[in-house]
């Protein structure tokens, strides 16, 4: 290690330092490691160069893996300043469209998603020897899936393939035992931090109330004053509310010059005292040298699925308590600090926070898995089914998967590194004009809109004139309803996925009316739709849905649609947003999704079925004229379509069917060991089964009603051979016979979610005496409830404990019921007396 620490001889001291020959010799007896540090331990700069001589690593390389290119690159060059070296030598970075390394490079610091990439590239990750998951609490899904993925690479193909997860906050004991992984905890660097709620007034503003905190803090307290706000609007309008304090205003987001973050993360040369305005981007990862007075509005933008536009947007919610706690903790690196909290202190927030993986779209995580050969991964916390089945779904529609296999476009997809439904739309244009166009209306999907809307009417839903407003903002002029903070950024997207793209070509100036649907459809091929042949307002979506526009909609009476905002109503969801497109473009692109069919189907609102040839686009009908001679054949297959529809109810159910239905179930609660044997007759057993137990007895039919009850019986005791049939009599029987020598039913029932009820016997209460307990069935495992009932049948008593109601209730009867029906016996003695159904004889 001497060689280690030679070019560091002045390196600060750091409260993780006792703690690494653990972490090596950990290391050195097991590949994975669950460390636990705060803030300030310096986990992220010390933990890396620690393990460069470790003979395990062989001289192989270090990857660490940082939440966000501000940390990645603070931290490599914080490491690469230590060692006396130039960021891009023994220690570099990787990000997004830069890249600092070298062939010597040893420790080599990536943010999240260059990980997956790494992967896919080549699982035998050669010339690495250990990945390092920094800040793991923030629970990105990227993280996640990186670290899925380099849990298969360890146990498929890299045993000696180190995985350390490092954490501020997380629940180190969970996660230590998913990954069987031992655990330590290192001690932080911090000083008491003194935790106050700074009231808002009435109706004031979030920004407002910024502004007075800050007021407070510059007059009441020492050193520099961090400021937490949700995103770079918000930075912008405090920004504009500070410019008086006596204090250097300094903003610090992800999206800020590599100059401008540098700036903010170094001390001030002239020891001015400074206000940062910050994103959860200093949360962790990054220190703020001086920061005395912490300013938490307990607010982050996040990422949540938004099912109107079919991406993942970033949302203000408020924050987790974990996150709450280790923004407090910036006040106290230094020395003692102080921290205001704006929101009321009897508000609750979640203990930690949710993984994005169970909240937002994973159609992405749907491909990358689909391209690395299975699902099965093993996930912290395992995406969410019926999420994952939509994005895969969504990845057939948008061409990148044919069954499980990724196509070669979705590989392209992959490689552009954005959501699949705008790499589709990206890749999709064979012309340099559209390829331009394409790139813009991927900037102004992923932007906020630029378009505000105008006094006393609604946002214009025209995705056209987003883009006009665009064109116009290129040739100096700025409509008025339109933001130029905004186009402006747009503008600058648009121009990266030129480069990215390598397209020489300018975006286009003016554009046909279905220029821009004519490109969209590639990303919203879902979200196709055509105007209702009546409501000039109503859409059919290609996937059946009717969706409608506004009274007022400037895309009134387009014959197409593709729509890229969506809001879900109670009766037909709202277009918020669309372009037109032309029908000819839309066969030229998709003509495999146009067909010509022959359909027999039941016709729910006629009640009866229909034979039709159809010509359609998805579910769009587009031409449908009556058939005339249709296949017999294929009526079986619409009858079962309609008790699909209708429910079993449509069926001609008996009282004896019935019974036999609930006699089935009982005995498959009641005797487990029957389960093989006997079939499931549940409500969704039968609707999933239709095919098979009920279309051959609807075979010749034209009708539902055609179906007789024998013949529905039998098919539903097609599958169930005579010899069970019988054990079924058997062990619960119809009939049972009591003491007076008749035979009487048994009732069987279920409950409404499929729970067998007790069966009941209704019985005179006369028919049993001389009986002492009460009969049972299913080979003595299940006791019948007793109905007694009056000689007249009326109910006496319900009871499944007959010997209990010899002893403690029968007298009471006996004394009521012996004036009321005088003809009839009430012997002193019922375990003793004859069983009878008649009244007694004449003359007794």
């Amino acid at each position: 290690m001497a060689a280690l620490y030679a070019c560091r001889v002045n390196r600060p001291a750091f409260p993780i330092d006792p703690l690494l020959p653990r972490i090596r010799e950990s290391l050195a007896a097991h590949p994975r490691l669950v460390l636990e540090a705060p803030p300030g331990a310096g986990k992220t700069t010390q933990v890396p160069p620690a393990l460069l001589d470790a003979p395990w690593l062989d001289g192989r390389k270090i990857l660490m893996l940082e939440p966000r290119r501000v940390a990645a690159r603070a931290a490599a060059t914080f490491m690469a300043k230590s060692r006396g070296e130039e960021v891009g030598r023994t220690v570099g970075y990787r990000i997004r469209f830069e890249n600092r390394v070298c062939a010597d490079t040893r420790i080599e610091v990536v943010t999240e998603g260059i990980l997956t990439r790494m992967l896919q590239d080549d699982p035998m990750l050669e010339g690495i020897g250990a990945i390092l998951f920094d800040e793991f609490h923030e629970r990105h899904m990227a993280a996640d899936l990186g670290l899925a993925l380099a849990l298969d690479v360890q146990a498929q193909l890299r045993e000696d393939l180190r995985i350390v997860v490092m954490s501020a906050t997380l629940d180190g004991e969970r996660l230590a035992q998913f990954l069987d992984a031992p655990r330590l905890s290192s001690e932080g660097r911090s000083y008491p931090v003194d935790i106050a709620h700074f009231p808002a007034r009435r109706d004031e503003k979030t920004e407002h109330q910024v502004r007075r905190a800050i007021d407070h803090a510059i007059a009441a307290h020492p050193g520099d004053v961090l400021v937490f706000l949700p995103g770079q609007r918000e930075i912008s309008r405090v920004q504009q509310l500070v410019e008086h304090v006596d204090a250097e205003v300094l903003a610090l987001h992800g999206e800020l010059p590599v100059e401008q973050q540098s700036r903010v993360l170094q001390p001030a040369p002239d020891a001015r005292r400074r206000v940062v305005l910050a994103t959860n981007v200093a949360e962790s990862s990054v220190t703020l040298p001086g920061v005395r007075v912490v300013i938490d509005t307990g607010l982050a933008r996040e990422p949540r699925f938004d099912p109107v536009s079919g991406f993942s947007r970033l949302d203000v919610v408020p924050i987790a308590q974990a996150s709450a706690d280790q923004r407090a903790g910036r006040a106290g690196r230094v020395a003692d600090g102080w921290a205001y909290r704006l929101w009321p202190q009897s508000q609750r927030l979640e203990p930690q926070r949710r993984p994005e993986i169970a909240q937002v779209d994973l159609s992405g995580l749907a491909l990358e898995l689909a391209l690395w050969g299975g699902s099965d991964l093993r996930f912290p916390d395992a995406p969410p089914t019926g999420a994952f089945n939509a994005a895969r779904d969504l990845l057939q529609r948008l061409g990148a998967l044919d069954g499980a296999t990724v196509t070669s476009l979705g590989k392209r997809m992959l490689a552009l590194g954005t959501h699949p439904r705008l790499a589709a739309m990206l890749l999709a244009p064979a012309d340099a004009r559209e390829q331009a166009l394409a790139c813009d209306l991927a900037a102004l999907i992923e932007a906020r809109d630029p378009l505000r809307a105008a006094p006393g009417r609604p946002r214009s839903d025209a995705l056209a004139d987003r883009w006009q407003a665009l064109a116009a903002f290129r040739a100096g002029r700025v409509p008025p309803e339109a933001s130029r903070s905004a186009l402006a950024q747009i503008d600058q997207a648009a121009k990266q996925w030129r480069r990215r793209l390598r397209l020489d070509a300018a975006p286009p100036s003016h554009a046909p009316p279905h220029a821009l649907g004519d490109v969209l459809l590639h990303a919203f091929p879902d979200r196709i739709a055509r105007r209702h042949p009546v409501d000039a307002l109503r859409y059919q979506l290609a996937s059946g849905r009717t969706v409608r526009l506004f009274d007022d909609s400037l895309l009134r009476g387009e014959p197409w649609l593709v729509v890229n905002e969506l809001r879900d109503e109670m009766r037909d969801a709202r277009i918020l947003q669309a372009a037109p497109l032309d029908e000819a473009r839309l066969e030229r692109d998709f003509p495999q999704r146009f067909v010509n069919e022959d359909r027999v189907v039941w016709d729910m609102d006629a009640r009866a079925i229909s034979a039709v040839r159809e010509r359609r686009f998805d579910r769009i009908v587009l031409e449908s004229k009556p058939l005339p001679k249709p296949d017999p054949s294929r009526y079986a297959d619409a009858l079962v379509d309609a008790v699909r529809q209708l429910g079993l109810d449509a069926l001609p159910w008996t009282d004896s069917l019935r019974q036999w239905r609930d006699r089935v179930r009982g005995l498959r609660a009641w005797m487990p060991e029957l389960a093989d044997a006997l079939p499931d007759l549940s409500d969704g057993a039968l609707l999933a089964t239709l095919d098979t137990w009920l279309k051959p007895a609807l075979s010749g039919k034209t009708r539902l009603d055609a179906l007789g009850e024998q013949e529905l019986g039998e098919a539903l005791k097609s599958n169930v051979d005579w010899a069970t049939r019988q054990r079924v009599d058997a062990l619960a029987p119809l009939r049972i016979a009591v003491p007076s020598g008749m035979e009487r039913a048994i009732a069987y029932a279920t409950d409404a979610d499929g729970t067998p009820q007790s069966p009941v016997l209704a019985v005179k209460l006369q028919e049993l005496f001389g009986l002492a307990d009460t009969p049972r069935i299913a080979d003595g495992r299940v006791p019948l409830t007793l109905h007694l009932l009056s000689p007249a049948g009326r109910p006496l008593q319900v009871t499944q404990d007959l010997r209990g109601f010899w002893e403690r209730t029968y007298p009471e009867v006996k004394k009521e019921m012996k004036g009321r029906y005088p003809k009839h016996p009430w012997p002193d003695d019922p375990w003793t007396a004859t069983a009878t159904h008649r009244a007694k004889p004449r003359g007794t």
